[in-house]
């Protein structure tokens, strides 16, 4: 068996049960197969092998899933891929192979069952790559944080329950000016490339990963800027976006054997650790322009996501959105929730009428990192913050968001009922970071960490109770 060439990466993870993602190579006139095995940390023996077979419709990758773990548990596995030459072989006969497994032992860990454990969690966006004739043009520099969240997940107690990247993991439109991607074949190199860095490689083989897409995913401002010209491009963006980020994702539901159906209805999800829950937006694809009724979510996600707001029983409710849901920024807010106010005050207006509290709005996209609190004049129960991180590793042609960057010396919205203020709550981090989020039963503590990771501020977020 040969080492996957892209992944392994750990997708949606629970108390037992977690997928992983895996790719292999394609091998002509054989059939070719990927495997994983596993075992808990400490035992001898490994579990009889899981196999999938890979084809060429999906670039050769797919998902596995592991099922009936125990919870809290460290457990190590092995993964690979291989041809055969017999084109009878299936997934069922190829168990009975005598097989090499790669030497390689990576490692992950179920989530906890304790509902009110302290969590910990990673947040990152904009990861630029860029690309020249398919390659990675001084691919260190955007693989180097990688090592610095590897270190810090090694040590972190509580352990890291997910690495949370909010978008533009790729930039399709990094050449847009010169030589622009359309086809398949160049956007899933983009992809191989960006995901096969030894750094992120090794965060994704052992930390839960959960993604969405951004803009650059696609194209710059997307769908502001779309044209007639764009439709091969949009098809093409979103195959490479459903193989190598949705896949891994809990949007996927399960099959009656255990593994993820291909099925998928939308981009947008829910997960959850305990009392920590999180609803994941998708506020780049399903977006109306129209003057008449603006939207950065459809009618049925924003319904999905105020159904949740007001039902969950979460202690935390984080919810992603992968451009700013406050504050605007001065110039080029368009892009952002800025554009679309009336359904930003709707669900506003639902959390404060609803009292529902420990709302967190987790976000990136803005190349600047920052915390900030909402209020509202009439209503002092009312309080949602805002945490954004961005971005992982920056392009020489684009400028560091600062505290300038923001409207910060007026309301953010005017009503009848009172209007809503935001302060920030930290400093504007002006260069490559991370954030590093441990959630108690207190407090959320954020800490910026710059590129080698030397941690830059941090705050706490205070939680408030039912009581």
């Amino acid at each position: 068996m040969f080492k996957p060439t892209v992944g392994p990466i750990i997708g949606h993870t629970t108390t037992n049960h977690v997928r992983i993602f895996l790719r292999g190579e394609v091998k002509k006139h054989s059939p070719v197969f990927a495997g994983i095995r596993y075992r808990r940390a400490g035992d001898a023996h490994w579990s009889k092998g899981l196999f999938v077979a890979l084809t060429p419709l999906r670039d050769m990758s797919d998902v596995i899933a592991l099922n009936n773990l125990a919870p809290d548990t460290a457990f190590e596995y092995q993964a690979g891929w291989f041809s055969t030459m017999s084109p009878v072989h299936t997934v069922e006969t190829v168990q009975e192979l005598p097989l090499q497994w790669p030497k390689e032992i990576y490692r992950f860990r179920t989530a906890s069952s304790k509902t009110n454990a302290a969590r910990g969690y990673v947040v990152g966006s904009c990861r630029y790559l860029r690309m020249t004739l398919g390659v990675p043009s001084a691919p260190a520099k955007g693989d180097r944080i990688f090592a610095a969240i590897n270190v810090l997940a090694e040590k972190s107690s509580p352990p890291i329950s997910a690495l949370l990247m909010t978008g533009d993991q790729v930039y399709v439109d990094d050449l847009n000016f010169l030589s622009p991607d359309r086809e398949f074949k160049e956007i899933i190199s983009k992809y191989r490339a960006a995901f096969s860095q030894p750094h992120i490689q090794k965060s994704m083989a052992s930390l839960a990963t959960y993604m969405i897409l951004d803009d650059h995913e696609i194209e710059d401002n997307w769908p502001a800027n779309e044209s007639a010209a764009d439709k091969l491009l949009y098809k093409n963006a979103m195959a490479a976006y459903e193989l190598y980020q949705a896949s891994h994702s809990p949007v996927h539901e399960l099959l009656p054997d255990g593994q993820p159906s291909r099925e998928l209805k939308h981009y947008w999800y829910q997960f959850s650790n305990g009392d920590i829950e999180w609803f994941v937006t998708d506020s780049r694809t399903r977006r109306t322009l129209s003057a008449d009724d603006r939207r950065i979510l459809d009618a049925e996600q924003e319904q999905a996501l105020l159904k949740w707001l007001i039902n969950s029983p979460a202690r935390v409710k984080f919810v992603v959105t992968s451009v700013m849901f406050y504050p605007d920024r001065k110039h080029h807010g368009d892009d952002a929730w800025k554009a679309f106010p009336e359904q930003r005050l709707r669900l506003l207006e639902t959390i404060r009428t609803h009292k529902i509290k420990n709302v967190i709005f987790v976000s990136g996209d803005v190349h600047g990192s920052l915390t900030s609190r909402l209020s509202h004049s009439e209503d002092p129960d009312f309080e949602v913050h805002t945490i954004v991180s961005s971005p992982l590793c920056n392009s020489a042609l684009l400028p560091y968001a600062k505290a300038s960057t923001f409207i910060l010396d007026q309301p953010l919205v005017r009503t009848a009922a009172g209007d809503y203020h935001h302060q920030l709550t930290s400093h504007v981090v002006s260069q490559d970071n991370f954030a590093h989020l441990v959630v108690d039963t207190q407090h959320i503590q954020v800490t910026y960490h710059d590129a080698d990771g030397k941690a830059l501020q941090s705050i706490s977020i205070a939680l408030r109770s039912d009581l």
